[in-house]
């Protein structure tokens, strides 16, 4: 199955989890992380789409902006998953 199937993509929750996020505060918190990083792993992958997703959000998010943790775990995410 492609990664990008309709059946096992979940790019559109996650591209609303993260308009909420934003329109909350403006502000990106460990657990808005988690729960973005939960929508997208949730098949226990992330395809190119949700790997977008977040590259926009991750790209969003300034290091002084957000937790040491938060920063962290991003980076980690990104390195991990190739983002």
């Amino acid at each position: 199955m492609n990664q990008d199937s309709p059946s096992s993509d979940t790019s559109i929750e996650l591209a609303y989890a993260s308009l909420a996020v934003f329109a909350d505060d403006g502000k990106l918190d460990m657990n808005e992380l988690k729960s973005l990083l939960d929508i997208a792993l949730r098949d226990g992958i992330i395809s190119d789409k949700e790997k977008d997703i977040l590259r926009n959000i991750f790209n969003r998010v300034m290091e002084p902006d957000v937790t040491a943790e938060v920063w962290s775990r991003i980076q980690l995410v990104r390195k991990q998953h190739a983002i």
